[in-house]
This record gives structure tokens, C-alpha cells and sequence, in this order.
């Protein structure tokens, strides 16, 4: 479990974030939303302990974030950059995924195991001497998530994991992410694309003006046109519909969704 206790973060002593109060349960799916410039990066790394707060407190499984090493910290919470080079730092996709394992473990047989697995579930075994520089940016993506998942943490942040990414390897990514939160991880997910996050999040946290300004079920947050106009997010287009639609049509999310509530609503009824 993670909470954030009245938090504030500041650069050179401005505020970029204040008063952020919120709890995640193990096992939530998070989307993280908001216009440029409103935070969610540095929301973010508060997360793993790569930002301190200024103020309030972070507790992850219990643990401060502004006590506890990053180290003993990143057991617990595994972190995706946005660019997968500012994160790649080995020469082979192999020696990238034991680099984490080589920094928590000890025993080279489990080492061994555990890269052994993950390099076998991405599909990685053709590549698994090739620079991953040589490969694609949809690939290079995969190594990074890779090399996090190696370590097996209970929570997952990925800061938009799909940037750059066409379609195909997008949902790739997506996938794998959507398996690992079926299997109990927790996923928290900084994401621009609002398709993506109606399509895989339960639950969407707005950030905005210094703070949260909705935390709800993805249903209700993209229904809400007041925090969508604050914060110029543009919901899916069915929600548009639904939106304009009226009450009758509240919460509907995909083309199935207003497909049944079109036939409902003929037959006098109610979704």
C-alpha cells in the first residue's frame, strides 16, 4: 500500500505540488492525468524516493520515503521512464536484465533463473546478445520493462510507457502491463493518451493547479466536464457522446457500452 499524507514538493521554493492526500491498494490499476506542466512526473518519483517531499509524508509498505535508501525502496516500487534510453545502460539485452538482479542479489543461480524466466516471457531469447540500442524503440521499451520486472516489485510505476510507440507496439506494452496487474501487482500510470486509460485504468487521479483535483472511478472521471474543461483533457469520443447525450447515457465508456445502453434505453429500460 502506498500514502501520500499532505504532501507538498517544491522547486527552488516554488510549489509544484501541495497537499496531496490519497491511499492505493495493492492491486489498483492508476491512471495518473493532467495538462503538461501540472506535476505528474515529479508525482511520480515521490513514489520510489527519487524526490523527497518538502512536505507531508510518503509511505510505501510502511516505509518513509525521506528515510528509507532509494535501494531498499526500489524492492518494493519498479519505475519506467518515459525514454527507454535515459534508462537502458547495458551493452546486451541479457546483461540489461541482471543489472537490477546483480544490485539486490547474491546468489548467482537465482540471478541466473530469474533472467532466465524473464528473457523467456518477453521473447527475448534470439536477442539476448544484441545491443539493445540496434533494436526498435517499441523493443527497447520491452527491454526496460523487462529489466524492472526481473526484480519482481509489488508496485509498478510507468511514466507514459507508450510515447513514441505506434500502434502494434503499443498495445504490446500494454498487454504485458495488464497481465502483470491481473497477476497482483499494482500498476500507477502517467498517461496523455485518454483512449488508453478508459481502455486499461479502474481508477484515474487528475492532477492539476498545484493538487488533486478528482480522484474516482475512470467512468466518472471522464463524465466529469467540469474537471475535463479545467484541465483540457479530452475524453474518448464515446464518453463525448455520452456526455452530450444527457443523464440516460452516464458512465458509458466503450462503443459496446452505448450499443447496449441505445438498446435498453429503445426497449424502455435501464443499463
Amino acid at each position: 500500500m502506498i500514502e501520500f499524507r499532505n504532501v507538498s514538493f517544491a522547486y527552488d521554493k516554488k510549489n509544484i505540488l501541495e497537499n496531496i492526500d490519497f491511499t492505493i491498494k495493492d492491486g489498483e490499476f492508476i491512471a495518473i492525468v493532467g495538462r503538461n506542466g501540472a506535476g505528474k512526473t515529479t508525482l511520480m518519483k515521490l513514489f520510489n524516493g527519487l524526490l523527497k517531499p518538502t512536505g507531508g509524508t510518503v509511505l510505501v509498505e510502511g516505509l518513509d520515503t525521506r528515510i528509507a535508501k532509494t535501494s531498499e525502496l526500489a524492492g518494493h516500487v519498479g519505475f519506467l521512464f518515459q525514454n527507454p534510453d535515459r534508462q537502458i545502460c547495458q551493452n546486451t539485452v541479457r546483461a540489461e536484465i541482471e543489472f537490477g538482479l546483480k544490485c539486490i542479489l547474491t546468489d548467482k543461480a537465482e540471478i541466473e533463473k530469474r533472467c532466465r524466466e524473464t528473457i523467456d516471457s518477453f521473447g527475448f531469447q534470439e536477442r539476448e546478445s544484441k545491443d539493445p540500442f540496434s533494436l526498435s524503440r517499441g523493443e527497447r521499451q520491452k527491454v526496460a520493462l523487462a529489466s524492472v520486472l526481473a526484480l519482481s516489485p509489488k508496485v509498478m510505476v510507468l511514466d507514459e510507457p507508450t510515447t513514441g510507440l505506434d500502434y502494434r507496439e503499443c498495445m504490446q506494452i500494454m498487454e504485458v502491463i495488464k497481465q502483470l496487474n491481473a497477476k497482483g501487482t499494482t500498476v500507477i500510470m502517467v498517461c496523455h493518451d485518454m483512449e488508453l486509460v478508459t481502455d486499461f485504468a479502474r481508477r484515474v487521479i487528475v492532477i492539476g493547479e498545484g493538487g488533486v483535483l478528482a480522484d474516482d472511478e475512470c467512468s466518472l472521471v471522464m463524465s466529469n466536464d467540469s474537471v475535463l474543461r479545467r484541465t483540457s483533457l479530452a475524453p474518448p469520443q464515446i464518453a463525448q457522446l455520452a456526455l452530450r447525450l444527457g443523464d440516460a447515457f452516464a458512465g458509458v465508456m466503450t462503443v459496446e457500452e452505448m450499443a447496449d445502453t441505445i438498446e435498453n434505453n429503445a426497449r424502455g429500460g435501464k443499463r
